[in-house]
């Protein structure tokens, strides 16, 4: 099988993140394998629009688009999909930075025709210059990078993680894209889930599909000081309670907490464990991380059951719209300029 073509979605909100977009893209444009195009999808802020528009005028393979859906990131990634012409779309967050071998580590999972989706590592860049003391590395999914518990090497998972994952075009055309109403939305409360979702509405629309997560496909994400705090721990481990909620609604308990009832009964307890240990040992944050696991869990849990009322009281709470049947078309602006 040939090597894809690979078009790289990154989708965007606000100017206080405009050194890290240009980071973002350059990191794509120095890729040993190269990608077919960068498309920039700016959340209804016409102001970045416009400035990102005469930033990349003169560059031929990165196109500037207005997000052709509702507010947030699920429409966002929609609207890349639907404009991009690769045989397989990568996701990359606006404030990290790709290795230069990530397309390449992508590319090659894809040998495989049975594989739809390739995930890779994601690794934090803590704006103080190092991970807090208490900050335990089984929750790095707090600031949307790989956590510990996740097996190493290319390994076959329930699902990618949105920041730092590609699918064959032919997904969406199995599943359909992203759900609206799920996911980021700005600077809102911090809700997730949206790449799970479709990976298990993927793998039942294609019981043959292989997704795959591959550590040497590596981005390096960054982690604002205010992430960095206790506060922002219990509010992101709350919204992924009512996400997980969400999911639950959506694809069933069974299947949508599948991965979490081994992370809750065996990687969480063992983090306990080590964060009394060093506690013992008089090793710094020890107590701290035993304490923000519990804590997160808790937390999370109590997330859960808001939003699983929220849930039935409301019914679903998110739509999934087909790329190719839904209002953002299949075909790109025929200028390739802003749409």
């Amino acid at each position: 099988m040939s090597d894809p073509d690979i078009s790289v979605v990154i989708c965007v909100y606000t100017e206080d993140r405009w050194e890290d977009i240009l980071a973002a893209v350059s990191s794509v444009r120095a890729q040993s394998y190269p990608a077919l195009e960068t498309l920039l999808v700016v959340d209804h802020n016409p102001a970045l629009l416009e400035r990102l528009t005469k930033e990349y005028k003169e560059a031929t393979q990165v196109r500037v688009l207005a997000n052709a859906g509702p507010r947030g990131l699920s429409a966002g990634r929609n609207t890349g999909i639907a404009a991009s012409y690769g045989a397989v779309i990568a996701f990359l967050d606006d404030d990290a930075v790709a290795e230069r071998d990530w397309l390449r580590r992508f590319a090659e999972g894809y040998a495989d025709p049975r594989v739809m989706a390739v995930g890779g590592r994601t690794m934090p860049i803590w704006a103080s210059g190092r991970r807090p003391d208490w900050f335990p590395e089984e929750f790095d999914w707090v600031v949307g990078c790989t956590y510990r518990g996740l097996p190493a090497g290319r390994v076959r998972v329930r699902n990618v993680l949105g920041g730092n994952a590609s699918f064959r075009r032919t997904a969406f055309d199995a599943a359909g894209g992203f759900a609206t109403g799920i996911g980021r939305d700005g600077d809102k409360r911090p809700l997730g889930c949206e790449e799970t979702e479709l990976c298990i509405r993927l793998t039942r629309a294609r019981p043959d599909a292989v997704l795959l997560i591959d550590d040497r496909a590596v981005i390096h994400h960054r982690v604002p000081e205010a992430r960095e705090h206790f506060g922002y721990f219990r509010t992101r481990a709350y919204a992924e309670g009512l996400s997980k909620a969400l999911v639950a609604r959506s694809v069933g308990a069974g299947k949508g907490l599948e991965s979490e009832r081994r992370y809750t009964t065996r990687v969480l307890p063992a983090g306990v464990a080590r964060g009394l240990r060093d506690a013992l040992l008089a090793r710094p944050g020890g107590a701290g991380r035993a304490g923000a696991i519990v804590a997160g869990v808790l937390t999370a849990a109590g997330g859960y059951v808001v939003g699983s009322v929220r849930a039935r009281r409301s019914g679903a709470a998110f739509a999934v719209t087909g790329i190719e049947d839904g209002p953002y078309g299949r075909t790109a602006p025929a200028d390739g300029g802003v749409r």
